[in-house]
């Protein structure tokens, strides 16, 4: 099953059935080793930085981010 097909199949679940699921999975990730977790996170800023090279208009300043997430 890819995870797509996992999100479509979670999102069908009743909202305490997805609450519980998104417990156990952020539980889960609270359980990552040091290197694990650094890992995740270069990959997550290699993902980000790929997408504002493919977009561009998707960028914003630190003051932007800052004024709209208080």
């Amino acid at each position: 099953m890819s995870i797509e097909e996992l999100e479509t199949e979670a999102l069908r679940l009743d909202p305490k059935a997805r609450a519980r699921l998104a417990g156990k999975l952020l539980e889960s990730l609270e359980n990552l080793s040091e290197a694990e977790n650094a890992r995740l996170w270069a990959e997550e800023a290699q993902r980000r930085d790929a997408e504002m090279d493919t977009t561009p208009d998707s960028r914003c300043s630190a003051g932007e981010v800052f004024r709209s997430h208080p």
